[in-house]
């Protein structure tokens, strides 16, 4: 898996590059500075409230046991997103590490671990809703592309696995339970007893239907929100798109990142999405593409001090853990 991540980075970043060049490095570069400094800010500040919502989302589906603060699963879904964004990890590196944060400060690992799970499943049901949004609107704007049967194809399969999904989180609990246990119990004496307390947890989670149709909610709320992100930048950079093209670009790009989820970073993904997606709208590919580069600058300006502030936070773990040692 880590040399297959490796390699699909390096060709996402050749395709990238590649593409970059193909439709000129010159006119690219020139509208990604034309969005200048004040609107790189709109473009932060909308982000950071992006990831209020996000933490919000995740939030609302734990249950309430015991008394903590929502700023937790924002920093945690901070965290995951700018792993995701920055670190040469696919998406399940995010999970991994957005779960880890919200331990540092209290939330026991069976919370995160299986809040974590539960929202991905949210995130993802939310984004079939999303993409079914932005098919709309490409069938409305282009009737006559050739796009929009295979992402009615890729969205019936989805549909499918996310219904999978959820059952192989619920239905077939104790197959999972005993394969965890046996896989695990090579490794940790009390596997067991991790994998019962994790497998409980799922089950109180799901137990609360209401907390689960609000977590969905917010996450659709949050993706609407990134299609008001793609409609910002664009008209940052000149392009009078109409708010719902600008929606189904990042709908559908979505989708196509989701399908890649084993690209680190989208490399080359976003960039060919942007490309493909922007001309079915009328956008000139080299302005789709000033889009993809800004929203990597984003993620990079909020990404990069995220996790060197998450870094501290592990290394004062580590330094209290030694302390305690020493003592």
């Amino acid at each position: 898996m880590k040399t297959l991540s490796v390699a699909l980075a390096v060709l996402g970043l050749l395709l990238g590059t590649l593409l970059v060049g193909w439709f000129g490095a010159g006119r690219v570069l020139v509208g990604v500075l034309s969005v200048g400094w004040g609107g790189f800010a709109i473009v932060l500040g909308w982000q950071l409230m992006l990831f209020a919502i996000l933490g919000l989302a995740w939030d609302a589906i734990v249950p309430r046991r015991q008394a903590r603060l929502v700023w937790l699963f924002v920093w945690g879904r901070m965290v995951r997103d700018a792993s995701a964004n920055c670190l040469p990890f696919s998406q399940v590196g995010g999970f991994v590490f957005g779960a880890r944060a919200v331990t540092l400060h209290g939330v026991s690992w069976p919370v995160a671990t299986a809040s974590t799970v539960v929202d991905v499943t949210a995130e993802f049901l939310a984004e079939l809703a999303f993409t079914c949004i932005g098919l709309g609107v490409l069938i409305a704007r282009a009737p006559n592309s050739r796009l929009a049967v295979p992402v009615e194809v890729g969205l019936g399969l989805a549909v499918m696995a996310g219904l999978a999904l959820i059952w192989l989180q619920q239905g077939a609990a104790p197959l999972f339970a005993r394969m965890g246990s046996y896989i695990a119990g090579r490794r940790f004496s009390d596997a067991r007893e991790r994998v019962e307390v994790l497998q409980a947890e799922l089950s109180l989670i799901y137990g609360h239907t209401l907390r689960l149709a609000v977590g969905f909610a917010v996450h659709l709320v949050a993706w609407l929100c990134t299609g008001v992100a793609g409609w910002i930048i664009y008209h940052l950079l000149g392009v009078p798109i109409d708010f719902d093209d600008a929606l189904a670009i990042e709908a559908l790009l979505a989708a196509a990142s989701a399908a890649a989820f084993l690209v680190p970073v989208n490399a080359g993904v976003q960039e060919a999405g942007y490309a493909g997606l922007g001309a079915i709208f009328g956008v000139a590919p080299e302005l789709s593409l000033a889009v993809s580069l800004v929203r990597r600058a984003r993620d990079l300006a909020l990404g990069v001090p995220i996790l060197l502030v998450w870094q501290f936070f592990e290394m004062r773990r580590l330094r209290a853990a030694a302390a305690a040692r020493s003592a």
